[in-house]
């Protein structure tokens, strides 16, 4: 159910409603509620577009190269440790094929996450947030986004060439340091290959669903203070 639509459908029709038959209080709701539900319908399109002459808009393409930095260094950071090399290496696993997939199932996305939502936060729409419960309105979005980011992490460790750079450095003496620039190489060659077209998609289809609701509250907000501003005119 597309509740954005909704909302608006509902608001459009009370405001229609207000029209026809002359009642000034149902039009005061209707205007209400159709004027918050379109501003925030507005904002959370405006996370995702630039749009000309609104400063702040498009916040999510234009922070691009953060979001390609912070996989970078949660990759290189939390498990191309100098400890789990070693003990991949002590392990004779240089003979199998590398399979990291357990290790990204465990590791902890709470960082990336919490720099997204930190990024909205900080951006025009900070206010707008606020008024609907701070950064814990997007907290319903943390476990798709995980989801989402491990699985291309998985994507991107068990691609063959990041398995045969690894086999052949492994044969090395000076290989642990070699092998994690040589590793940070394929990882930003890969990142590389992403387009703020393709981050803002993925992005977009994890957080829209959640944040409709601020286009809800809107309406129904806005539907309340048309009310009382119809009550009062009476």
């Amino acid at each position: 159910m597309n509740k954005s639509l909704l909302t608006n459908g509902l608001a459009a029709a009370m405001t229609a409603g207000g029209l026809v038959a002359h009642q000034p209080l149902l039009l005061s709701v209707g205007l209400f509620s159709l004027s918050g539900a379109v501003t925030n319908e507005l904002a959370v399109h405006m996370l995702f577009e630039k749009v000309p002459g609104l400063y702040g808009s498009g916040v999510i393409p234009a922070r691009f190269e953060d979001f390609k930095a912070a996989i970078r260094n949660l990759m290189m950071e939390q498990f191309f440790t100098d400890e789990n090399i070693d003990r991949f290496l002590s392990s004779n696993a240089g003979d199998r094929a590398l399979d990291l997939s357990g290790v990204i199932e465990q590791i902890d996305l709470g960082p990336a996450f919490d720099a997204l939502v930190a990024t909205v936060a900080q951006s025009s729409f900070g206010g707008m947030l606020a008024m609907f419960g701070g950064t814990e309105a997007l907290m319903p979005m943390k476990e798709p986004f995980e989801e989402k980011m491990k699985a291309s992490l998985v994507a991107i460790s068990g691609s063959e060439e990041f398995h045969g750079l690894l086999k052949a450095e492994l044969e090395r003496p000076d290989m642990l340091k070699d092998l994690k620039a040589q590793v940070e190489q394929i990882v930003q060659s890969r990142l590389n290959e992403l387009t703020p077209e393709l981050v803002k998609t993925l992005v977009q289809q994890m957080i829209r669903e959640h944040l409709g609701w601020l286009v809800v509250w809107g309406g129904v907000f806005g539907g309340l203070i048309g009310l009382v501003a119809g009550l009062l005119q009476a």
